[in-house]
């Protein structure tokens, strides 16, 4: 299809995290591992699906070690039974991914012979032509102060949740169940002891591993209710050599979600770039996210995507469907009417934030705590490639239009510089031309003509 303006094209390319991945990625509270086996908590996906004090979690695993050396401990707000927890499809956290990822637009030029209205400089996005791209008891429990509120199997997983009164208790209780807890573990453990808060314990069953027939281990979801909207993070970072990535997909009925405890910033965005940086994009991204991540400190919390689930523009892939939002643990479709909704008439009632946090125990020592807004307005993280119109001229608009190319890749080389710190002699050269050089004082006097004799 060809529009009759900047673009006869238009490419959205989702991000899939190649800059962070990991050996093993991990849940919000750390490993724990048997014999000797060293595992590291590098980077976690979660979803969480909020409206009031209901909340389902999905944590994402991608752990590539020995199944059987598999173990989380995961802080919780109140004791879970078997029929709250749920072994998930590893997809629907795909899809969210996919479905917010920051992205990439493309544009061609147009023609600048050709007779068009006067642009005015500004992108404009079409609304057509987007490609879419066991923990075993133990008689001596009590003494330790530990509790067995809960135990049973889901899917592949052997689940105990646990109380505790102190924090030395919990971790003897966990090493005589034969896990081998990572230094440091108790200090962390303490403060969720004093919020009364409980310990999802979960290892894998291996009989059940093997009848799944997956390759990998499935997320856990969890549906609780409690006033705390938080997300653990302390614990992991006892796992972590350094800093670690964390994407939460925040799933409402009203619109977005933020941070109360620590700044949430938008992204950059809707900046032109060079056209090189689409075979680039998973070294671009990860740059710029570092140079914005330094710049406001290490303090912050990054919004990549706010949009309401119905639509998109552009599109990086298709929005979830009424399923894959169930399955995602969205839970107020069944329940409520479409009408009980206080949504506009175009909404599915689903609004999505995305939000990516690079967290280290100097710079994040509290927990992630959120709440949910009404502030409904769309941002996206977006770049664009334009292209130049690389056919002949034979106008004046045309010859003003390649004059003022050099221009133009100048400013997108610097853009790209500030973005990611990349030396700007470097972006110059991939981008295939040079620094316009200033005319010398003495080139001026040699070809100087004078329109009049001199007198």
């Amino acid at each position: 299809m060809i529009f009759p303006r900047l673009c006869a094209s238009l490419m959205a390319i989702a991000l899939t995290f190649l800059w962070i991945a990991p050996p093993a990625q991990a849940f919000c509270g750390f490993y724990v591992a048997k014999a000797d086996t060293s595992l590291y908590n590098k980077a976690s996906q979660v979803a969480i699906a909020r409206d009031n004090n209901r909340t389902v979690v999905t944590m994402a695993n991608d752990f590539q070690g020995d199944i059987q050396d598999f173990a989380i401990v995961v802080p919780v707000p109140t004791v879970l039974q078997e029929d709250q927890v749920n072994v998930g499809d590893p997809k629907i956290l795909e899809k969210l991914d996919a479905f917010s990822a920051p992205r990439l637009v493309e544009y061609f030029d147009d023609d600048p012979c050709q007779i068009r209205p006067e642009f005015d400089g500004r992108l404009r996005v079409p609304t057509s032509g987007i490609q879419e791209s066991a923990v075993s008891g133990n008689r001596s429990d009590k003494s330790l102060g530990v509790t067995v509120e809960a135990k049973f199997t889901v899917g592949e997983y052997d689940i105990v949740v646990l109380g505790a009164k102190e924090s030395s208790g919990l971790e003897t209780w966990l090493r005589r169940n034969g896990y081998k807890i990572p230094q440091g573990a108790q200090s962390l453990l303490r403060p969720y002891i004093r919020q009364n808060m409980k310990f999802f314990v979960a290892k894998v069953n291996l009989e059940e591993f093997a009848k799944s027939k997956t390759q990998f281990l499935r997320p856990i979801q969890m549906a609780y209710e409690s006033p705390k909207f938080m997300l653990p993070i302390r614990l992991g970072m006892i796992n972590s050599e350094g800093e670690q990535d964390l994407v939460v997909y925040i799933l409402s009925p009203k619109g977005q979600a933020e941070l109360t405890n620590y700044r949430t910033v938008n992204i950059p965005t809707d900046s032109e770039i060079p056209v090189y940086v689409k075979e680039e994009f998973n070294d671009f991204y990860p740059a710029m996210f570092k140079t914005a991540y330094e710049r406001e400190g290490k303090k912050v919390v990054f919004r990549e995507y706010a949009w309401d689930m119905a639509n998109c523009d552009p599109c990086s892939s298709t929005p979830l469907t009424r399923e894959e939002l169930r399955q995602a643990g969205v839970f107020w479709l069944t329940e409520r009417s479409r009408n009980s909704l206080v949504v506009p008439p175009s909404s599915t009632g689903v609004f999505i934030t995305r939000l990516h946090v690079r967290y280290s125990r100097n710079q994040f020592p509290e927990d992630l705590k959120f709440q949910e807004t009404a502030n409904r307005q769309l941002f996206q993280g977006r770049y664009v490639l334009r292209h130049p119109f690389e056919g002949d001229v034979d106008c004046a608009e045309g010859r003003r239009y390649k004059r003022s190319l050099p221009a133009r890749f100048e400013k997108e080389a610097q853009t790209l510089a500030k973005l990611t710190g990349w030396n700007i002699s470097d972006i110059r050269s991939k981008m295939g031309f040079d620094q316009p050089q200033p005319t010398r004082w003495w080139k001026n006097l040699w070809n100087f003509v004078f329109d009049h004799p001199v007198a």
